[in-house]
């Protein structure tokens, strides 16, 4: 039976585990890393993928994307694109109202949306777990941190559809990372947990109570343009000034120089982890002018110290909707890489009353292993090690619908467990005077009901209909929240001497699927949708266009990978049969002309491999067969 894997679809990093064997094993890529940069490189040799793309992200800044996962389910005008917009190197375009990510490839301008980069990053974790468990894997786990909105959790949704994924559900990282440590401690007694979430580029905090196999997320906030990215971003800023005052040198227009000092900076970030002081150190950095400087600690710490503190905020919030004191929180989970920086660690030991954090399961590999578990889980899987394991998640945003005067009227609030159903009561208020027949619905209001009557019994007109708008967010009027979508419900009847009664029901199901129904319960006149964002999502011809765009990129992928093969299969044929001939062992019995013509032949293909660096893949081939055919005829004499 082919495996469902987990996938940790990371800003910075990504991850892929499986559960077999009885056990969750996280998957280590082709070099041996157990995670995988979320980079993706276009050349005009081809298209790279993880650590290949992130290696010569210097020398190809303008064509090398990273943290997608920020512009996805975005807009282009939206703040956090226009803030991230200022520190990346690629260009973000706005393409007939769909945000877009201008790249050259092949010599060619190539468009790709945010759905179809990660798809490339999904696909590439997916080619990781196939080539270590030896079978196609079709089904998924994708994980989103917990404040992503519907138009994010859909659009991460879309690019697992675009990687060949049948995505079984999209779970919240806090929440999977719950599972892993609570599986790790095999927890049975009560424990009231504090997921602690700062990754690459997000950040959240969840509070979960566990008990006997059943993981109830409580409560979660956050903030999904805060992490590792904006403490990289505060340090680049600060050198590209002190080069400034140095040198009288603007970086500002030097995107190359940029994208150095950034990987110099992520890389002074880790060792600060540990160390007191780290160095920058590139040669040639701008103009030729070498760059030399360190940072100390300290000075990182204050630099981003309205950004580290700025996440106890998010603590103090969700520990509020959570309706828990600090002082009932038994464990302090951290996850995600940014969890190592020391003063983050303090601040949050310190908002603890300097209580112990707990670090017993790897920060990179937890929500991985957490999606693992939930993929065996839905796949029917009856193993000892989850057979009692049940997962009851929440709602990350309020969700309601609009009322009279574009106010929102909340049927399910933030951090409502999953899977739930709801129903309120909502009459209308008086039609349309431009002599139209649409109404506006308002809550039912007891001390107005009569008067309520009257002005509709008093109204000519005896059918009305009315738009049902659902929205999420949490501000108090419709405009300042997001619209799902909506539909209408028609031939309202106006009884007499009475208020329409409209009855709105929100299902919520576990897979984040909101169902919304109205019912005149008058006529018994209905309508319902399935909420699923189609305002500035991909459509399904959008989806089944990019399917077939990833499988030629995929088979171009291939083609790459033959014709490299088959280059390093010429040159290393070439040296071996180089160092036999200087092994005199070999060549005092070898014929001086044999000899002769096999080193000018070895030493002519040498050149003509220098010089063609891109030929395909027939080309290496026919020439390996000449050498081949050249030098074994010769080894066969000896």
């Amino acid at each position: 039976m082919a495996r469902a894997i987990g996938i940790d679809l990371g800003t910075a990093y990504s991850c892929v585990a499986v559960f077999q064997h009885g056990k969750v094993e996280i998957i280590p890529n082709e070099q041996g890393n157990r995670t995988t940069p979320s980079y993706v490189a276009f050349t005009n040799d081809g298209r790279l993928i993880g650590n290949a793309a992130k290696n010569q992200a210097s020398i190809n800044s303008n064509n090398t994307i990273f943290h997608a996962k920020r512009l996805i389910g975005c807009k282009f005008h939206d703040p956090t694109v226009q803030a991230d917009m200022k520190h990346w190197p690629f260009k973000i375009v706005n393409d007939v109202d769909k945000l877009k990510i201008l790249v050259e490839y092949r010599n060619e301008t190539k468009l790709f949306t945010p759905e179809e980069i990660s798809a490339m990053i999904l696909t590439k974790m997916k080619e990781i777990a196939e080539t270590y468990l030896g079978k196609k894997v079709t089904e998924a786990i994708i994980t989103v941190p917990a404040t992503f909105n519907d138009s994010q959790r859909q659009a991460t949704k879309d690019a697992g559809v675009i990687a060949g994924f049948n995505v079984l559900r999209i779970i919240n990282e806090p929440t999977a990372a719950a599972v892993a440590y609570g599986l790790d401690k095999k927890i049975s007694a009560e424990r009231n947990i504090l997921v602690f979430d700062l990754g690459g580029g997000t950040f959240n905090v969840s509070v979960l109570k566990i008990e006997e196999g059943i993981f109830e997320v409580k409560s979660t906030a956050g903030n999904t343009h805060l992490g590792g990215e904006d403490f990289d971003n505060q340090m680049v800023a600060y050198f590209m000034q002190e080069f400034k005052r140095k040198h009288g040198k603007d970086l500002l227009q030097n995107k190359r120089a940029i994208q150095r000092l950034r990987t110099a900076c992520e890389s002074a970030k880790l060792t600060l982890s540990s160390s007191s002081q780290a160095s920058i150190e590139i040669d040639s950095f701008h103009e030729d002018i070498d760059f030399y400087s360190t940072i100390t600690r300290t000075r990182f710490e204050e630099i981003n110290d309205h950004l580290f503190r700025s996440t106890l905020e998010s603590v103090e919030k969700a520990l509020r909707d959570a309706k828990m004191d600090k002082s009932v929180i038994h464990e302090i989970v951290l996850i995600g890489g940014s969890t190592r920086i020391p003063k983050v660690q303090k601040l949050l030991q310190d908002f603890f009353n300097g209580k112990e954090l707990n670090k017993s399961i790897n920060p990179d590999e937890a929500i991985a292993y957490g999606a693992a578990v939930q993929a065996v889980i839905l796949t029917g899987d009856k193993s000892e090690y989850v057979k009692d394991l049940l997962l009851l998640d929440i709602a990350p945003l309020s969700l309601g619908i609009e009322t009279a005067g574009g106010v929102m009227t909340v049927l399910l609030k933030r951090n409502t467990t999953i899977p739930t159903k709801q129903t309120q009561t909502f009459t209308i208020s008086s039609y349309d005077q431009s002599g139209g027949t649409v109404a506006e619905l308002v809550t039912v209001d007891r001390e107005n009901s009569t008067k309520q009557t009257e002005t509709m019994a008093n109204s000519s007109k005896t059918q009305f209909s009315v738009d049902i708008k659902v929205f999420e967010g949490e501000h108090s009027l419709t405009r300042d929240n997001h619209l799902l979508g909506y539909f209408t419900l028609s031939d309202i009847s106006l009884a007499s001497n009475s208020v329409p009664q409209i009855e709105v029901t929100f299902d919520f199901d576990a897979n984040s699927i909101l169902n919304v129904s109205a019912v005149d319960k008058t006529s018994g006149k209905e309508n319902k949708i399935t909420v699923t964002n189609d305002n500035g999502r991909l459509s399904k011809q959008d989806i089944e266009y990019m399917i077939a765009d990833a499988e030629k990129y995929r088979k171009e992928d291939e083609i790459q990978h033959e014709r490299i093969l088959a280059k390093n299969s010429l040159e290393s044929y070439c040296f071996n049969m180089k160092a036999i001939i200087s092994d005199k062992k070999f060549t005092d019995k070898m014929d001086v002309h044999d000899k002769k013509k096999m080193i000018d032949t070895i030493k002519d293909t040498i050149k003509w491999l220098e010089i063609n660096q891109f030929a395909t893949k027939e080309e290496f081939e026919y020439k390996l067969k000449e050498v081949e055919k050249l030098c074994s005829s010769i080894m066969r004499k000896l």
